[in-house]
C-alpha cells in the first residue's frame, strides 16, 4: 500500500499539475476551441514548453540545491528548506508567462501558468509559518482552472472535473497514508489551489479569456 500511495504521490507530483493542464485543455476536450482550432504541432510544442519550465527546469534546481547543501532532501520535506526552491521554482513559471505573453497562443493558456506560478509563491509565503501541501495545492489549481475554462467556453466539462476530484482524493488519501501532511494541511492546499487559478482567470476575463 505503501508503494502505490508513493507511486501516486509521483505521478500526480505537483509541478506536473501545469503540463497535465495544457495535455487536457489540447487533447481531452473534444471538440472545443483547442482541439480543432490549434494546429497538432503547436499543441505539443506549447506543452513541451509548459514541461520544460514549470517541471525540468524547477527539479534540476533542487537537485542542485541538493548537490549544494542546501537542502537535506529532494523530496523537500523539512518545512525551513522548502520557501527558497518554491521561491525559484515560482520565478520559472513567471518567466514563461513573459515568454508566452506577447506570443499569439490561447490567453487561458498564459493565465494557467500564471496561476500556477502565483500559487507556488503563495505557497511559499504561507510555508514560513505553516505547512501546506503543495500536492494539494497543485490538483486544486488544476480543478479550479478546468472549472473556469468550462465557464469561459460553456464546454460541458462535467466528466473531466469529476475524474480530477477522484484523482485529487486519491492524491490526498495518498499523502495522509504516508503520513506526509494532516488533514488541514491539505484541505487549506487544495482551497489555495483552487481560489487562486479562479481569481486569477475571473480577473483576465475582462481581457476576453478564451
Amino acid at each position: 500500500m505503501r508503494l502505490i500511495a508513493n507511486i501516486i504521490s509521483v505521478v500526480f507530483h505537483p509541478l506536473l499539475m501545469c503540463s497535465y493542464g495544457s495535455l487536457i485543455f489540447f487533447f481531452f476536450l473534444k471538440g472545443s476551441i483547442y482541439d480543432y482550432m490549434t494546429p497538432l504541432k503547436l499543441k505539443w510544442i506549447i506543452s513541451a514548453m509548459i514541461f520544460s519550465f514549470s517541471f525540468i527546469l524547477p527539479v534540476i534546481n533542487i537537485f542542485i540545491l541538493y548537490k549544494l547543501n542546501r537542502i537535506s532532501s529532494i523530496t523537500l520535506e523539512d518545512r525551513n528548506e522548502r520557501t527558497f526552491p518554491y521561491v525559484l521554482t515560482s520565478c520559472f513559471y513567471f518567466g514563461l508567462f513573459y515568454l508566452f505573453l506577447d506570443l499569439n497562443i490561447w490567453p487561458s493558456i498564459k493565465v494557467l501558468i500564471f496561476g500556477g506560478g502565483l500559487s507556488v509563491l503563495l505557497t511559499a509565503l504561507i510555508n514560513l509559518r505553516f505547512k501546506i501541501s503543495a500536492h494539494a495545492v497543485g490538483i486544486g489549481g488544476l480543478i479550479g482552472s478546468l472549472m473556469m475554462i468550462s465557464f469561459v467556453l460553456k464546454y460541458n466539462a462535467v466528466p473531466e472535473i469529476a475524474t480530477l476530484f477522484l484523482i485529487a482524493g486519491m492524491i490526498l488519501t495518498a499523502r495522509l497514508y504516508l503520513d506526509a501532511h494532516k488533514p488541514s494541511q491539505l484541505y487549506s492546499g487544495f482551497a489555495l489551489g483552487m481560489l487562486t487559478q479562479i481569481l486569477v482567470f475571473t480577473f483576465f476575463l475582462n481581457f476576453k479569456l478564451s
